[in-house]
């Protein structure tokens, strides 16, 4: 596998990302990593799909490498950003894996820019609808510097690793990401993720899913109210929706394999 780091300049900092090429008409994967995440929460799967197809990973602006960068972006800022690294990178019509705020950002970037995408795969994100939120979900979305401080560095840490995964690699993994942060830093990242996602649901747009699409959700997801929101999702939505047993909110980490085979399922299909 050879995997190339690659940049893209920006008005509030440096993105970095990384592409691996197999062959010219195979699809595009691309894997966008959930808030305060790095690229290296998609490791499994680049390593899996990166002599399959096309595959591109980044660390999201303020997050991993691709910091320092001002927090003064908004979700429709980051789909931009996006589009323009795949026109860099002639990346056409992609399957967008992402990961919960990684899901979040490429149902606005379908809706901003509708028909660009071949496929869309959620893993423990949820619908931006309105419909699905309550008034006083988005009051806290918007509200969460000052409780994340409140929390000695050691708890949040703690929480941070075996909140959101199950397996001995996930809250290492996710332990050793937290480990790149100071405390007011993270707390500041996690704060306007939670923001900018309040607002993106407060725009009101439909973020009607047009294209082939998969949700994907850990049986033991607890950050937040992931499962019950994919539980409504593909209900009211029709999506269809993979329950991973034993995965917590990084199911991509807590059942690597698993994961990794209902995307080469999906990427049948939509081939088909």
């Amino acid at each position: 596998m050879s995997v190339q780091e690659k940049t893209f300049g920006t008005r509030g900092g440096v993105i970095h990302y990384w592409i691996s090429r197999t062959r010219d008409g195979d699809p595009w994967l691309v894997f966008l990593p959930g808030l305060t995440a790095d690229h290296h929460l998609f490791d499994r799967q680049m390593e899996y799909f990166a002599c399959r197809c096309n595959c591109l990973v980044w660390d999201a602006p303020a997050h991993g490498r691709s910091r320092p960068f001002a927090l003064t972006f908004s979700m429709e800022d980051i789909a931009g950003w996006l589009r323009a690294i795949f026109s860099q990178e002639h990346i056409l019509r992609p399957i967008l894996v992402g990961q919960s705020l990684g899901g979040y950002i490429s149902q606005v970037y379908m809706a901003l820019f509708p028909d660009e995408v071949s496929g869309f795969i959620s893993i423990d994100s949820c619908s931006l609808k309105r419909k699905y939120y309550t008034g006083w979900e988005l009051w806290l979305l918007k509200r969460t510097k000052w409780m994340y401080l409140a929390f000695p560095w050691k708890l949040l840490v703690r929480c941070g690793t075996t909140g959101t995964a199950t397996s001995a690699y996930g809250r290492q993994l996710m332990r050793d990401t937290m480990d790149a942060y100071q405390k007011r830093e993270y707390c500041a990242l996690a704060d306007h993720g939670f923001r900018i996602l309040a607002e993106a649901v407060e725009v009101g747009r439909p973020y009607e899913i047009t294209c082939p699409a998969l949700l994907i959700c850990g049986e033991k997801d607890h950050a937040g109210s992931a499962k019950r929101y994919n539980v409504h999702w593909t209900k009211e939505d029709g999506l269809p929706v993979a329950w991973i047993p034993g995965a917590g909110h990084n199911s991509n980490t807590d059942a690597p394999d698993e994961v990794n085979r209902l995307i080469e399922d999906f990427i049948a299909k939509a081939a088909r």
